[in-house]
């Protein structure tokens, strides 16, 4: 009889699950229940862009691509790059292609990061970035952004938690769960923190096409000075719909996508070749159908926060990616029986702040990404829930 106990890996028994498919799991088998759980975008992938995966594979476009990706799709990221941000990169040399934009997050972590190496993240984040860090034996580092400081992470908290064996940071904006974004100036004042104790970065803007300030997204590696310190992770996921794809990209410097395409090409060989081919058709032609989908989330954004500040609770407002991120201390419950209730008793799926850090602890995450009927009525059930506690 086989001892699994001993068989696996203890360092990766002891990584917990991710918090965000827990509630989602069960409300999929709860009848009429309503989730705002997952951040997946509800428009469909645009025709284009599927007309284009279709053509692929009438064509027999069916092998692999190049370890980097197909280069006329590296031409495209670059093309899109210097044309939206005046951000210049070589498609040969400097763009991975990858399976998502979270394996090129696990790739450059694993480049660079070594045995006690720290690893600076700001939280609440994205729920991959600490667990990615353990598993390539370094120390992940926590900075604890606040509501107060509309969730930027500020240069008086990033300078706290420097050390001499600080290596990595990351900047996830814009930010999932909170929907902070950083301004030109909020960057430009880490920028001289991170040359002033040689940092480099990982600069995650998955969620770059989607803000609703009235200005364009500031790329990290725009600042002067940081395109040598920074890979910038993106992917199609979120602005052009394609999460079922599985397809992301890093760019940066060409030592550093050197070795994260040396660990690609062992433990993934290549992206998607379809998924590849339908990514240049949406770089190409999909500008119009992003700005449909941004005013339409930004549309909703609006409903939901003003949802919950009409049920009395604290809201902050997030000017970037598609989710809010109520404070729901008020009600004296801890996020984790907050969610699980409302979930048992409304049959509405949200998440706990506490599955994307400690410091989340009072707050849930709401997505938007859903149909306007779907979010008005989850924010009746979660009216009646609030009010139930008072």
């Amino acid at each position: 009889m086989i001892d699994y106990n001993k068989l696996i890996s203890p360092g990766i028994q002891s990584l917990a699950p991710s918090g965000i498919r827990k509630f989602f799991d069960i409300a999929a088998e709860m009848k009429d229940a309503i989730s705002l759980g997952v951040g997946e975008p509800d428009f469909v992938t645009p025709w284009a862009v599927r007309e284009a995966g279709i053509y692929s594979l009438e064509k027999g476009r069916t092998h692999y691509s190049a370890n980097s990706g197909l280069l006329e799709l590296r031409n495209e990221i670059c093309t899109y790059l210097a044309r939206k941000y005046n951000l210049h990169y070589n498609p040969k040399t400097e763009t991975l292609v990858t399976v998502g934009g979270s394996e090129a997050i696990d790739l450059l972590i694993r480049a660079i990061v070594s045995q006690g190496d720290e690893v600076l993240i700001p939280e609440p984040c994205f729920v991959c970035y600490k667990p990615c860090t353990l598993m390539a034996g370094g120390t992940p580092v926590t900075i604890q952004t606040e509501e107060k400081d509309n969730f930027k992470l500020t240069p008086e908290k990033l300078l706290e938690k420097i050390t001499p064996k600080s290596k990595l940071l990351i900047l996830p904006f814009p930010n999932n769960p909170t929907g902070a974004v950083m301004t030109r100036e909020d960057l430009e004042k880490i920028s001289k923190i991170v040359e002033e104790h040689d940092l480099f970065v990982l600069s995650d803007e998955i969620y770059g096409e989607l803000t609703y300030t009235g200005e364009p997204h500031v790329p990290f590696a725009s600042i002067p000075g940081m395109q040598e310190r920074t890979v910038t992770v993106n992917g199609f996921s979120k602005a052009f719909a394609m999460t079922g794809w599985r397809l992301g990209y890093a760019c940066g410097p060409e030592p550093v996508i050197k070795q994260m395409t040396k660990i690609h090409q062992y433990a993934i060989m290549c992206a998607p070749t379809t998924s590849q081919f339908a990514a240049i058709e949406a770089l190409r032609s999909c500008d119009e159908d992003v700005e449909y989908m941004c005013t339409e989330y930004d549309h909703r954004r609006r409903i939901m926060v003003n949802g919950f500040r009409e049920m009395g609770l604290s809201c902050f407002e997030p000017l970037g990616a598609f989710y809010v991120f109520p404070n729901i201390s008020s009600t004296g419950l801890t996020s984790e029986e907050f969610v699980t209730r409302l979930l048992y008793e409304k049959k509405v799926a949200v998440v706990p702040g506490t599955a994307f850090g400690e410091c989340g602890e009072g707050f849930i995450r709401c997505s938007y990404a859903y149909s306007i009927k779907n979010i008005e009525k989850a924010l009746e059930r979660i009216a009646e829930f609030v009010d139930g506690m008072r």
